[in-house]
């Protein structure tokens, strides 16, 4: 029986880097002399991150040193789905920042018949909001991440390699 190898493509991230980057950036707000008095606060839920701060200036200050400091810590900006700001009472505005994680279906099915349609000698399965590519050659597989890191400059979500067997 002839011995067949996988690996599965996820788009996802880790959360305890988010939650380090997070924290950084509410001890740099605390620190820097144009953000120390603006009342900003940043909200880390399950799906999204939420910025409540003075005005639009500061909430671009805010998101840039968010960004600053998730590259730092190696996370991708492709997670981060910033929306519109909107104002809130008080003077304040907020800004939901949506956290990117799983394939989409269409993303799944598209990235599939991508593979499909360039490599033949491997088999592409959606599972859930990941795929699965199984093949009886290493050297295909490697064809295919090589094939996806190309892909995944034009993508809105990062892509990563999990469980190479």
């Amino acid at each position: 029986m002839a011995e067949s190898f996988s690996f599965d493509v996820v788009s996802d991230f880790d959360r305890q880097e988010l939650v380090n980057t997070v924290d950084q950036v509410r001890r740099e707000l605390v620190q820097r002399y144009d953000l120390k008095d603006s009342g900003t606060e940043i909200e880390l839920e399950e799906a999204s991150l939420t910025i409540t701060t003075a005005s639009d200036m500061t909430l671009q200050a805010v998101s840039d040193v968010l960004r600053q400091k998730a590259t730092k810590r190696n996370l991708s900006l492709k997670i981060f789905d910033f929306q519109d700001p909107e104002a809130v009472g008080g003077n304040k505005v907020k800004q939901v920042v949506k956290l990117r994680k799983g394939l989409s279906q269409e993303l799944a099915k598209k990235l599939s018949k991508q593979v499909r349609d360039s490599i033949k000698k491997v088999t592409v399965a959606i599972q859930g909001d990941s795929l699965r590519v199984t093949s009886k050659s290493k050297d295909d597989l490697q064809q295919v991440i090589a094939l996806l890191r190309e892909q995944e400059k034009d993508l809105e979500v990062p892509l990563q390699f999990e469980n190479y067997r």
